[in-house]
């Protein structure tokens, strides 16, 4: 290479240092976001003590009984029950979601009922060459059913008895 190659190219700013647009460093208005952490504590804790209130109504001496039991547990658990609902309710609304149509799931069960006790279903599967795809489906419920075993185990092999 020759000298005044090298010498533009060391002239050149290798890479450009400039901040990403639409990056904020500080933040101008905590007094507004505190405020705002606090408003949602208390409505968490409002929540809280109102489902406490409907289980201890709901579930009567029964419910006294746990609320006593829990003990100390018992605020952090009501506490992070209302978090969890609320958190479901706002992933509801935000996906859109609606219970299933009764109907529908019904149908589906149905047909997929009328498939299995139906032997042409079955021939039919063979001739498509889906039966290795139906054998895969098969293979991963028993591994997610084995996983599960495991986990509730606590051990790969067997049940910890001691």
């Amino acid at each position: 290479m020759s000298s005044a190659l090298i010498r533009r190219s060391l002239q050149r700013p290798v890479f450009k240092q400039r901040a990403p647009q639409g990056v904020r460093f500080n933040s101008t208005n905590t007094d507004a976001a505190q405020k705002k952490a606090q408003d949602a504590l208390a409505n968490a804790q409002a929540t809280a003590e109102k489902v406490w209130e409907t289980t201890k109504r709901l579930f009567g001496p029964v419910g006294e009984t746990a609320g006593r039991l829990l003990g100390s547990y018992k605020e952090p658990l009501v506490y992070n029950l209302a978090v969890a609902r609320e958190l479901v309710k706002q992933v509801y609304v935000a996906e859109r979601l609606a219970p299933p149509n009764l109907a529908a799931v019904k149908e589906a069960y149905q047909s997929i009922w009328e498939q299995v006790t139906r032997p042409g279903a079955l021939r039919s599967l063979a001739e498509s060459g889906q039966v290795a795809q139906v054998g895969i489906y098969g293979l991963q419920a028993y591994t997610i059913f084995k996983v599960g075993e495991i986990i509730g185990r606590r051990h790969v092999i067997g049940y910890n008895i001691q």
